[in-house]
């Protein structure tokens, strides 16, 4: 199957290395041009947009302050001309215990929701407006996770319900926009070897999080990308406002 994304702007979060850095490259491979938004790798995201080609640009924006989103947004709007897809992948997971300080519990809850779901709902926020005022199609794929459906263990739990919110945001925005072109879908994995789950690795052994996975190993970056790049391609539009379950059958519902 050929996908040809030539002359499509896709802003992706989080593109710096991982999953978004997986994501962006195959789309990049279709011929898309990509905003690659990135916090603190400015060297990774800059070499990224050289190798990517197709016009790809680096983006910085911190999505844990609140005025953030909305301003990368724009940016890359001036700078690209549009944006025809938003993928929300930027995300954190930070470890806070019960037992831990009021302050250090409410930040680490603060913090996530603001990346993982508030900057995540402002970015959607403006796609939207975005696609309806051009009066052209668009997508919105927001990256949420298995654990949205299974829970996650005690010390995440504002991980858990910042991926639950990313997708009662996407059903929404589905059911809202579809009449006037906009197209809103989920992408949850389960467990995926990044950078950003090591913290959780070195916590729990990498046994334990293998322990329910149905293949013979973790979910890598690399197995998200074509998914991502199909849906992106429009085949997938009629499947708008559902999840796609990537887990290696860690999770099924």
């Amino acid at each position: 199957m050929y996908v040809n994304l030539s002359g499509l702007n896709i802003l992706v979060t989080g593109a710096s290395r991982g999953i978004g850095k997986a994501i962006a490259t195959k789309l990049a491979e279709a011929g898309a041009s990509i905003a690659i938004h990135y916090n603190k790798n400015v060297r990774e995201a800059e070499n990224l947009a050289h190798v990517l080609g197709n016009e790809s640009k680096a983006f910085q924006a911190d999505l844990s302050k609140e005025d953030e989103a909305a301003k990368l947004f724009d940016r890359v709007v001036l700078e690209m001309g549009s944006v025809e897809i938003l993928i929300n992948n930027a995300g954190v997971a930070i470890s806070a215990p019960l037992d831990a300080t009021e302050e250090d519990w409410n930040n680490a809850w603060n913090q996530t929701m603001m990346v993982n779901l508030t900057s995540a709902a402002v970015l959607c926020r403006m796609a939207v407006n975005h696609f309806v005022k051009r009066k052209s199609a668009g997508r919105i794929i927001n990256i949420s996770s298995r654990a949205a459906f299974r829970g996650d263990q005690a010390e995440y739990l504002a991980y858990a319900a910042s991926k639950a919110g990313l997708v009662a945001l996407t059903k929404s925005i589905a059911r809202a926009y579809g009449k006037e072109g906009v197209k809103a879908f989920v992408v949850a994995p389960g467990f995926v070897r990044t950078d950003m789950a090591k913290d959780f690795m070195e916590q729990y052994g990498e046994e334990h999080t293998k322990g329910d996975v149905a293949l013979e190993r973790l979910t890598e970056p690399k197995d998200l990308a074509p998914l991502v790049t199909f849906i992106a391609s429009g085949m997938a539009d009629h499947s708008t406002g559902s999840t796609f379950d990537i887990n290696a059958g860690s999770y099924m519902h």
